[in-house]
């Protein structure tokens, strides 16, 4: 008999993620996928998946859902309380749920998003080749409400071999490597460094694809209209006002305005755990050493 999940509260916003389907931008359909893809590949780790499974993603916490089998479950990302079976659980360990037994995620304390792997992987259909729900390109699965049941699927890799994993520490003012361009020379000379050195505060106007801030505008040198041109995760992509908006893991895959600044791709699952009311900072990497 397949197991299923079934989402008594979805919380307030909660997909069906995997890691995507990266190399379809040519035909105008981005990768989407978990917009923290370490949590995601940690989570189904720890319930001995492959990294590529498909699994929740929920905003701020809040969800409940039922098993009806005999499972295994593990959450990681945003930091929260979390509930099995009616008991206090850990995040980043394997949970062990009975049939008919809930799990309960508290509203998080750090970070914004986190990840609820359950042993199988959730066996909705693929579309291109993934199991991502893409909120801007309308694919995938449809958003998590209450009353939907997911079915469990059955390819494993190993048996879960940790009981605790170490957690990512989510910094309450995180700092974003960045690499300037590809449209820097739009901007003044001031530009990068105003980047470089000024706080900006994560607005309320945010979702899965990009995080608009507040914060110190970057001036133009040029005038006109820019012609779209091909757009990345972590794109710091910079409108008439000034103040730069980040992109995250449903971006559109072409923008028609100048991208002053990347974010380091390693640097994005942090990118992907800023809230509202949260202040953040840029850095340019670290230069290698020789030796």
């Amino acid at each position: 008999m397949t197991g299923k999940i079934e989402i008594l509260a979805p919380g307030p916003f909660a997909t069906v993620q995997d890691l995507g389907r990266p190399g379809y931008a040519a035909v105008g359909v981005g990768r989407s996928g978990a917009a923290d893809r370490g949590s995601l590949k940690l989570a189904n780790r720890l319930v001995g998946n492959p990294e590529t499974h498909a699994a929740l993603e929920v905003t701020l916490g809040g969800l409940r859902l039922r098993v009806s089998e005999h499972t295994v479950v593990a959450v990681t990302g945003a930091q929260l309380p979390i509930r099995a079976g009616g008991r206090a659980a850990a995040a980043g360990a394997p949970i062990v749920l009975r049939p008919g037994e809930e799990l309960e995620l508290g509203v998080a304390s750090l970070g914004l998003r986190s990840y609820v792997a359950v042993r199988g992987g959730l066996d909705v259909p693929p579309v291109l080749g993934a199991r991502a729900t893409d909120t801007l390109g309308k694919l995938g699965p449809p958003v998590l409400a209450a009353g939907m049941t997911l079915p469990i699927g059955s390819v494993i890799e190993r048996d879960p071999c940790v009981d605790l994993a170490p957690l990512r520490r989510l910094a309450e003012e995180p700092v974003l490597r960045l690499e300037p361009g590809p449209r820097l020379d739009w901007f003044t000379p001031s530009a990068l460094s105003t980047l470089l050195t000024a706080a900006y505060t994560v607005t309320s106007d945010l979702d899965r694809v990009g995080v608009r801030l507040d914060g110190p505008a970057l001036t133009r040198a040029r005038v006109g209209e820019l012609a779209p041109e091909a757009a990345v995760p972590g794109a710091l992509q910079v409108p008439p006002s000034g103040v730069p908006i980040l992109f995250l893991a449903d971006h559109p895959v072409t923008g028609g305005y100048p991208v002053a600044a990347v974010v380091d791709e390693d640097d994005l699952d942090l990118a992907a755990q800023l809230r509202p009311g949260q202040r953040v900072r840029f850095t340019s990497p670290t230069p290698a050493t020789s030796g």
